[in-house]
This record gives structure tokens, sequence and C-alpha cells, in this order.
């Protein structure tokens, strides 16, 4: 279940993703299969080699990747979620989310 996400976010996203251009959501999250993780960043970008370009820097895997037909992503959580938007220098992420 996803919350704390304005409507204007999502659709700057989806554009930036659309775009070709690696693009940043982060907004609060419920999944019991993961406890103790309360938000997700969603790392997309609709040219697949150069998701999966960006995502090797960070030994992220290719099958990871979720295949949404528009919207191809990786989904970030935990202590990844925190080092990755850190070295991509996604302050405003980390700040709204207290991560």
């Amino acid at each position: 279940m996803a919350f704390g996400l304005a409507r204007n976010e999502l659709i700057h996203w989806k554009s930036e993703v659309s775009n070709g251009r690696i693009a940043f959501l982060t907004h609060y999250w419920m999944d019991e299969r993961f406890p103790g993780c309360y938000t997700v960043t969603k790392v997309g970008c609709n040219d697949l080699e150069k998701l999966i370009a960006w995502g090797e820097t960070y030994n992220l895997q290719p099958n990871w990747i979720h295949m949404d037909d528009n919207y191809p992503h990786f989904d970030l959580f935990g202590e990844k979620q925190k080092s990755i938007l850190m070295s991509e220098q996604q302050w405003s992420h980390l700040r709204k989310f207290n991560l």
C-alpha cells in the first residue's frame, strides 16, 4: 500500500521515466513481506539499457527490475535505499522521509 505521495510527484516521475531519464520517486509503503521498511524508492527509466547500467553501479541485478510496461523500475528500500539516495544526492527524499 502506497501513501504520502502527491499526484504531481507521480506525474513528474512518470514523465521523466517516459522520456528516458533516470527518475526517483519515494513514498511511504507498507508490505508485510518487508517488516521494518516503511518507505520505498522507485528508480525508473524506460530505456532499459540505461536503467540496467545505472543499477549495475549499485550491484542491482537486472532481474530485480519491475518490468512495468510503461515505467520499468527498481524498488529500493532499507539500507540500500538510503545509501543509493545519498550517493545520488537525492537530499529532498532523505529529508522528507527522515531516512
